[in-house]
């Protein structure tokens, strides 16, 4: 008897599990949230640095060894690379830290920061670093940037592509961003580009890898952090949120806890992608959340974008 229901709980669990995973699962959701499935790979793409580029013709040195660009669009920095008889990160021009190479999307979250000549930075999730070499390339390699990450390993790739790049204004520490309020630091800007559950686009195996219980987790460690976060930023200092996820757990739930759990606004941004979700699911979330931006898997990889305010400024 009692291994009978031993094994009527196993089956039990095996289904719940199964409904709550899978590639039906999720494309489900997705329609659910207003968007049709399509198989997307999302197309490499460099950043150019231009603190280093200066006076110097990149693309033209590119184009001479066989890498053709295309500008993307909606960046200032940005382009696709639509053709090349060598690696990209493998030139002269990468090794000098003339460019970057950083997905479309990835380098949308650094440019939302407003005035950040000579600041006061914190890259509260920072390795392996692409964003991080952009926020000190838009800083035009003044103020300073405190980059944490919890692992030891990935701040290696972190430092040599601040190395690399000759970026001098950044202060690299093995910590976890859940405890950045050690460091005793007022930040007038903060990226938090949250550990997330990722994406398909980005990951061919993602619909085997992933279920609804890791992003739960994942949103539950999020909110950690952005409660940290809020604590080292100044009155009227600016939080700019990211992910790579498309659920609304790790993305517009999150922000709609934020504005209505932390002493922090959501602001209106000017940038690629389509208006936060403020129905989700039937849950009807604060207006302000619409000011997000939601990047479905397209001309770029899945993202998620939000910048917000500490109040009293």
């Amino acid at each position: 008897m009692a291994i009978s229901r031993l094994l009527e709980k196993f089956l039990f669990t095996v289904k719940q599990f199964r409904l709550m995973s899978g590639r039906d699962f999720f494309i489900n959701r997705y329609l659910q949230l207003g968007w049709e499935f399509r198989g997307i790979k999302a197309r490499q793409a460099i950043r150019i640095n231009q603190t280093n580029a200066k006076g110097k013709s990149i693309l033209e040195r590119l184009l001479s060894v066989g890498v053709k660009l295309e500008k993307i669009p909606f960046l200032d920095s940005g382009y696709w690379v639509s053709g090349s008889k060598v690696s990209v990160g493998a030139t002269a021009e990468y090794l000098l830290g003339l460019y970057s190479v950083q997905e479309a999307a990835a380098q949308i979250p650094p440019a939302l920061f407003s005035d950040l000549k000579g600041k006061t930075v914190l890259d509260a999730c920072a390795a392996p670093g692409g964003k991080t070499v952009e926020v000190s390339d838009l800083m035009g390699n003044t103020g300073v940037v405190v980059a944490l990450d919890v692992s030891k390993k990935r701040l290696a790739a972190l430092a040599n592509h601040l190395e690399r790049c000759h970026f001098s204004n950044a202060v690299v520490y093995n910590m976890d961003a859940r405890s950045a309020s050690k460091l005793n630091l007022k930040f007038d800007k903060i990226l938090l580009d949250a550990p997330c559950s990722g994406n398909f686009a980005s990951d061919p195996f993602w619909f085997k890898r992933r279920t609804l219980k890791d992003v739960e987790r994942n949103s539950a460690l999020q909110k950690e952090l952005l409660c940290e976060a809020e604590k080292c930023l100044v009155p009227g200092g600016e939080l700019i949120y990211s992910t790579c996820s498309l659920e609304p757990e790790e993305n517009e739930l999150n922000m709609d806890w934020a504005v209505k759990n932390l002493n922090l606004q959501i602001k209106e941004i000017n940038c690629y992608g389509e208006k936060g979700l403020t129905d989700v699911f039937g849950q009807t979330l604060d207006p302000s959340v619409a000011y997000c931006r939601r990047m479905w898997p397209g001309l770029t990889q899945g993202f998620f974008v939000c910048k917000l305010t500490k109040r009293g400024g």
